[in-house]
């Protein structure tokens, strides 16, 4: 961002300095239909809009006179270790803010040692973003395809590069509402395209979605079908979009080996809870038999530490990576999560913690009603 200084000419960087810093940059930079597609959420935008104000409602209760002189942001996910407890969650398209696009991702997150998981709807193909960033601890979001070989590919193509944890997005058996996409006509620009499908649909007249022919999701998924994939592959299941204590017995019961609490960043059901509010309830339920993440509204190092207070093992952000990425690719992406890092640290050690294990539940104030 920069500000020119009218007599000099000359024109000075401003400093980026908190997350919402880069959200202005991306909005002034992109063009409407991609800030519009990024920044959509269903219907009225009211759960999008509440997955940030649920956080502004929840208060800490810091601890004083604890020795913070030294302090350790480490943590684990399914047993391997990542510098901080922040990751890069699941979203599509990522050359429409930049060239790059995934790459720059893969090895932004390479460079800061945390996880990545690569979207489906990449317009990067998962070969490309391995060979970038090679030593990247990388996930892979997947969905559930009418012609289920379609899904059955790509598994073992991941699993094959070296992928470490599927992660299945469950809310989706439609497409949310998203009015802008709708007005604005949304399609991918010409030169770009779901890469990881790259040949594999006919080119056809048929009408598309999001960069594949419409009707290619399948409606009838159901919990038989965490079933089927477990039995196609070795890694580890993780599920994306669980809201619910219901729906996390289950996934217990089915034996799954992580949760991503999430409402797809209010781009699916409006008018659902907060996914900062409907943490607690599947913590109390799940009851440490399998990990537990969350995604959606996150944008200081203070919802971070509030995430992990009510229970979170780690949280992943979306838009705005994409946002760090409209600023200036990897490099963006990279200061956006370093934000992250340094304001968490420094939550972490106002509220009195030195470590991630001396985060919990008495953090949080709860508000006599």
């Amino acid at each position: 961002m920069s500000i020119c200084n009218r007599e000099g000419g000359r024109c000075a960087e401003m400093a980026m300095v908190c997350l919402t810093d880069f959200e202005e940059y991306a909005k002034e930079h992109l063009s409407k239909a991609t800030w519009d597609y990024y920044a959509a959420g269903a219907d009225e935008c009211c759960t999008r809009d509440d997955n940030l104000l649920a956080y502004k409602r929840i208060r800490l209760r810091p601890r004083i006179l604890r020795d913070v002189s030294v302090s350790d942001t480490r943590t684990t996910v399914q047993g391997t270790e990542i510098s901080f407890p922040v990751g890069i969650a699941p979203t599509a398209f990522h050359c429409l803010a930049w060239h790059e696009g995934e790459v720059a991702t893969a090895r932004a997150t390479e460079a800061l040692n945390t996880c990545y998981i690569t979207s489906t709807y990449s317009t990067c193909s998962v070969e490309e973003i391995v060979a970038a960033a090679p030593n990247g601890y990388r996930w892979f979001q997947l969905y559930v395809y009418r012609d289920r070989k379609l899904s059955e590919q790509i598994v073992h193509r991941v699993e094959g590069l070296g992928y470490k944890a599927l992660v299945l997005t469950v809310d989706v058996p439609y497409t949310g509402k998203r009015r802008n996409d709708i007005r604005n006509q949304f399609k991918l620009p010409p030169h770009l395209k779901v890469k990881n499908f790259d040949g594999v649909f006919q080119e056809t007249a048929g009408p598309e979605e999001y960069g594949i022919p419409a009707n290619t999701l399948d409606p009838s998924i159901s919990w038989k079908d965490i079933h089927w994939l477990q039995s196609i592959t070795r890694l580890p299941v993780i599920i994306k979009g669980i809201l619910t204590k219901e729906d996390a017995e289950l996934a217990v019961e089915h034996g799954v080996q992580g949760i991503i609490v999430s409402n797809h960043g209010g781009r699916q059901l409006d008018g659902g809870p907060a996914s900062i509010d409907a943490l607690s309830e599947i913590v109390d339920t799940v009851q440490g038999r399998i990990e537990v993440y969350v995604d959606g509204g996150i944008r200081t190092g203070s919802d971070v530490l509030k995430a992990l207070a009510l229970g979170a093992k780690c949280v992943f952000i979306g838009r705005p990576a994409v946002w760090g990425l409209a600023y200036k690719g990897e490099e963006g992406v990279r200061e956006v999560l370093q934000i992250l890092n340094d304001e968490f640290r420094l939550s972490m050690a106002l509220s009195g913690c030195r470590n991630v294990a001396e985060i919990n539940r008495n953090l949080i104030q709860f508000s006599k009603l």
